[in-house]
């Protein structure tokens, strides 16, 4: 200990040095397991190592947390560290973070807010530090390493996993740490929920769903809205709006019923702006009575909208408000079906018959929006799988057989494969059988053949569910055309993998991996750092044109086309080439608008 106390006065005296005991701090631990750059030492030495050498640096982190220099170099808000140190430099973190509890109120600050102390030079709060060096260990999360476990009395001391480690020891820290500093806590989960890297932002979930849980009722009901207000806020489809979606379902759980009943009131699914807000929420999380409530008013509204949709003229720029309709429809038959009456699934069948007939092959391989209307019909049909029409039935078959051909987008073959599942537990007529079942053979066929390995895993469980449930079995043979399509499925069924990887392999692989890792993540950043800036782009200066006049002209012209047929339309039916035909210049004028912007 003595000599310790000498060490820490030396990099007191020469605070420039520090940089190298930050180093060493992370280079020593590097050297041994769990790192995957560690050399390959027995147990035995792993344990002697951990009880002897590395134990003496704990002290000397303890007595450096008030040392302003150290805490700088490790919150720096430019640290580039190479592959083999992102992950001591993890661990560094989060032995700091066990340690602050017991620091006074003012050195706790200092380690959890930012600072800027000059144009070159940020410190990051702790917690931004936390998530942004477990982000750069995706090789340790993918092996995964296993780390010593917390003891507790009466049983036995057990391995975890990278993200068990760091998850729990940051969900003790929030629950003993200086109230103070919830303002910085909130602002680093919800910037941590929203990263494009998945597993940092489900880390920060995990850890926001303890605070939720931890804390009163009404704190938790503070964040379910906060949430809700953010996702009503977003401008569309994006990966910030499934993170938050995630989150409001699994935080929803953990509100009390009263809570939940102010929920409703507030955010009617009455409302229309609301109603795009509970297509995210599962409904299994209220209460009987109040689950029924809410699913009888998201019921009764989207059948409404969806009516209104289908009695109207109907548009292709229209289909996004259609989709939010189908997927809280969606919603409540997942979770709360049992709510309904016959005559809401009855309806609710006859809407998706309406909307199903009007898609086509074309429409679906050309346009996002039908191809996403076209992704929530089947598993919404396939809940009423049971009492379809085996006409309608063959309808859908057929256009999934044609659509493969043409090799969509993975969304579209998983959503193909819910339908193809569901049948399972459908028996096909005999008049139909010629027609329906050659196309599942040929469906399945297909998938079970793709290279995606999304596709691959998903449909290997439907063809098994399939399979299991059917009691057409001459079909399941026809499936399986080729011997790899075979192999794969003994495999998956006997739960055996597909590669034999030595350890020392795998290492290597994963190391191979984490760089090509990095480069991806470097990017987001630069991306992200681009998009963060709150100072507006400097408008474009107008520039007058010669042709100007003749652009007005032109615009005016097709203005009076259209008032044209809107007079048309008011005094006889629409022929029936003309939604076509107008879908058509819907698509010229967006072309239209991408050479403009």
């Amino acid at each position: 200990m003595h000599r310790i106390m000498l060490t820490i006065d030396y990099f007191r005296k020469h605070s420039n040095c520090v940089v190298s005991l930050s180093t060493l701090f992370c280079t020593i631990p590097s050297k041994f397991p769990p790192s995957l750059y560690a050399a390959r030492i027995s147990k035995a030495q792993q344990e002697e190592i951990a009880g002897t050498f590395l134990v003496t640096l704990d002290p000397l982190i303890s007595q450096l947390l008030t040392f302003q220099p150290f805490m700088q170099v490790v919150l720096d808000g430019k640290l580039e560290l190479p592959c083999e140190l992102q992950f001591p430099q993890c661990l560094l973190l989060i032995v700091i973070m066990d340690k602050l509890p017991s620091q006074p109120e003012d050195v706790q600050a200092l380690w959890c807010t930012e600072s800027r102390l000059s144009e070159a030079t940020t410190r990051v709060s702790l917690f931004k530090a936390v998530f942004c060096s477990f982000e750069q260990c995706a090789g340790e999360l993918s092996l995964p390493i296993h780390l010593q476990g917390v003891k507790s009395k009466g049983q036995v001391e057990v391995a975890v996993t990278l993200y068990q480690h760091i998850c729990v020891h940051l969900c003790t820290f929030i629950a003993s740490f200086h109230p103070s500093l919830f303002p910085e806590l909130d602002v680093a989960l919800l910037n941590a929920v929203l990263s494009a890297n998945m597993i940092t932002s489900l880390l920060a979930m995990d850890a926001w769903c303890f605070l939720s849980r931890y804390g009163t009722a009404e704190l938790c009901a503070h964040h379910v809205t906060v949430v809700a207000h953010l996702i009503k806020s977003c401008p569309g489809e994006c990966y910030q709006l499934t993170n938050l979606s995630i989150l409001l379902r699994r935080l929803f759980f953990f509100m009390a019923p009263p809570q939940q009943v102010e929920f409703i009131q507030k955010f009617s699914p009455k409302a229309a702006e609301n109603l795009p807000l509970w297509q995210y929420i599962s409904l299994q999380a209220l209460p009987a009575e109040l689950r029924k409530q809410a699913a009888h008013e998201v019921t009764r509204a989207g059948i409404a909208r969806c009516q209104e949709w289908l009695s109207s003229s109907r548009t292709l720029g229209e289909l996004e408000s259609l989709n939010t309709l189908l997927s809280a429809l969606l919603a409540v038959c997942n979770c709360a079906s049992e709510a309904l009456d016959i005559v809401q699934k009855t309806t609710i069948m006859e809407i998706g018959s309406q909307l199903w007939a009007l898609l086509n092959t074309k429409l679906v391989t050309g346009q996002p929006y039908v191809q996403q209307t076209f992704s929530l019909l089947l598993p919404l049909l396939g809940f009423f799988v049971q009492t379809l029409d085996p006409h309608l039935i063959s309808q859908v078959v057929t256009l999934q057989t044609s659509l493969l051909k043409l090799e969509p987008p993975d969304h579209v073959c998983l959503a193909v494969l819910d339908f193809v599942s569901s049948l399972g537990k459908f028996f096909i007529p005999q008049a139909f059988q010629d027609k329906i079942l050659p196309s599942l053979s040929s469906i399945f066929a297909s998938l079970l053949a793709d290279r995606n390995w999304i596709v691959e895993q998903h449909t290997l469980e439907a063809f098994t569910q399939f399979a299991e449930g059917t009691n057409h079995e001459e079909i399941v043979p026809q499936c399986l055309r080729s011997e790899d399509t075979k192999n794969k499925v003994v495999s998956f069924l006997e739960k055996t993998g597909f590669v034999d990887e030595t350890a020392a392999a795998r290492v290597e692989r994963v190391k191979q991996e984490k760089g090509i890792f990095r480069e991806h993540l470097a990017k987001v950043a630069v991306e992200e750092a681009k998009w963060s800036s709150l100072q507006p782009y400097a408008k474009r200066p107008r520039q007058e044109s010669p042709l100007e006049e003749e652009y007005r002209s032109a615009l005016q012209a097709a203005s009076g086309a259209l008032e044209a047929v809107e007079s048309l339309l008011q005094v006889s039916p629409a022929p029936d080439w003309l939604l076509l035909k107008m879908e058509m210049l819907q698509e010229r004028i967006d072309e239209l608008k991408r050479h403009v912007l």
